[in-house]
C-alpha cells in the first residue's frame, strides 16, 4: 500500500453558513444543533479515495466577512479551500466571492483547488436566496467543483472532502505521474 499522504483544508465561509456543521457531520457523522460561534477549529480524518489513503487535516475557521484580512495561515501549507455559502442567504455567496478574490491574490493568482459548497440546501424550499445555477455558474468561473449540500441531513457532505483532495491532486499530479518538468 502506498504511504499516507497528509492534506490540509481550509473551510471558509461567511458566519453561520454550517461550516463547523459540515466538518462535524463528516469526521463524527452527526449534526450539531448547537454549538459556540467557532474561532479556529481543527479536525482530521483518515480518508480512502481511489487506493490512497490520507490523512486530512480540517481547519474550520472563524466567520468571514469581506472587511477580513485573511492571515498567512490561509495560504501556507495549505493544500485546498472548501469556500461555504448558505443557498437561504445572498449576503453569504457575495461574501464568498469576495474571499475567493482574496485566496486567488494571496497566492500570487495561482490555480488553486477549490470546491464552493451551497449549504442548507434542506431550506431552499422555503427561503432559497441563491439558485442552484448561480452557484454553478461562479464555481464554473473558478474552475472549481460546485455542491449543493445539508449538513443535517448529511447530503453530500462525504463528497465534499473526497472531491477537494481529488481537486488538490489534479492540479499537483501527486497520483505517481510525471509532470514532464526537465531541468536542463
Amino acid at each position: 500500500m502506498p504511504p499516507v499522504r497528509h492534506r490540509k483544508v481550509l473551510i471558509l465561509g461567511y458566519r453561520a453558513v454550517g461550516k463547523t456543521s459540515l466538518a462535524h457531520q463528516f469526521v463524527e457523522g452527526k449534526f450539531v444543533e448547537c454549538y459556540e460561534p467557532t474561532v479556529e477549529s481543527t479536525y482530521n480524518k483518515m480518508v480512502v479515495v481511489g487506493k490512497d489513503e490520507f490523512q486530512l487535516q480540517l481547519v474550520d475557521t472563524a466567520g468571514q466577512d469581506e472587511y477580513t484580512i485573511l492571515p498567512h495561515s490561509f495560504v501556507i501549507g495549505i493544500h485546498g479551500y472548501v469556500l461555504v455559502y448558505s443557498v437561504t442567504s445572498l449576503r453569504s455567496f457575495q461574501v464568498v466571492k469576495t474571499l475567493h478574490n482574496k485566496l486567488f491574490e494571496s497566492r500570487g493568482k495561482t490555480r488553486m483547488p477549490v470546491v464552493l459548497v451551497g449549504n442548507k440546501a434542506d431550506l431552499a424550499l422555503q427561503s432559497r436566496e441563491v439558485r442552484m445555477d448561480e452557484g454553478k455558474k461562479l464555481a464554473e468561473s473558478w474552475g472549481a467543483i460546485f455542491l449543493e449540500s445539508s449538513a443535517k441531513e448529511s447530503q453530500v457532505t462525504q463528497g465534499i472532502f473526497t472531491k477537494i483532495i481529488e481537486e488538490i491532486d489534479r492540479m499537483d499530479n501527486s497520483y505517481g505521474r510525471s509532470t514532464g518538468c526537465c531541468l536542463m
